[in-house]
């Protein structure tokens, strides 16, 4: 499993709430043992009293990501590593699953975690991953979709650092939305034209 897989952790998580929607899909332990994936092991760990921690592990992996949207890297950063340093894990060198066409191992980085509790073990993949990304590919790689009201996160992976809707559909709703509101202006300043040339033609002075 790559570092950079784990990343997608954080936005998973993140993204069981939609704040100015009133949503919020982390409502039971079956709920948390779905964010863990293929991970199966980890989500057996999981109980009711992991709903509430995974929300709290939530808000400050949200607040990560606002703090990056709104260009406030050093405070996505002090966010980041205080999650860091409560909830660590140990690097490994794994080969599993992963060989080459000769059968040998394709080494890679292995985050091997120790918890307590379910929401610890995936907490501190969540952050290592989000910190990977952070460091390799900037602060501003972290955003949040610009497309109202949906505000979800996402990593920007794009060539020229564009993106800013979490998903193809968000921002096709976004450019209808841009659109139209276009065709409204340009339909007002039509109309505010003819009334303004209609009332400059009624008030022409008629006396010669």
């Amino acid at each position: 499993m790559e570092l950079a897989y784990y990343s997608d952790y954080a936005v998973r998580l993140v993204n069981t709430e939609e704040p100015a929607r009133n949503k919020d899909s982390l409502t039971s332990v079956e709920a948390v043992r779905e964010l863990f994936g293929t991970a199966s092991q980890m989500a057996r760990r999981a109980t009711d009293a992991d709903v509430t921690r995974f929300r709290s592990v939530r808000a400050r992996l949200r607040a990560v990501f606002t703090a990056a949207d709104e260009g406030d890297h050093t405070g996505a950063v002090d966010l980041l590593n205080s999650l860091l340093l409560e909830f660590p894990v140990s690097p490994q060198i794994s080969g599993h699953d992963y060989l080459d066409d000769e059968g040998r191992p394709r080494w890679h980085m292995h985050l091997a975690d120790h918890p307590s509790n379910a929401t610890a073990g995936y907490a501190a993949i969540a952050a290592m991953g989000l910190a990977f990304h952070l460091t390799e590919f900037g602060a501003d790689r972290l955003g949040l979709c610009q497309a109202s009201p949906c505000r979800n996160a996402y990593l920007d992976t794009s060539t020229n650092r564009s993106r800013r809707y979490c998903s193809d559909r968000c921002a096709t709703r976004a450019n209808v939305a841009a659109y139209r509101a276009r065709k409204r202006l340009e339909a007002e300043a039509e109309r505010t034209g003819l009334t303004a040339d209609s009332n400059q033609e009624t008030t022409t002075p008629t006396d010669r």
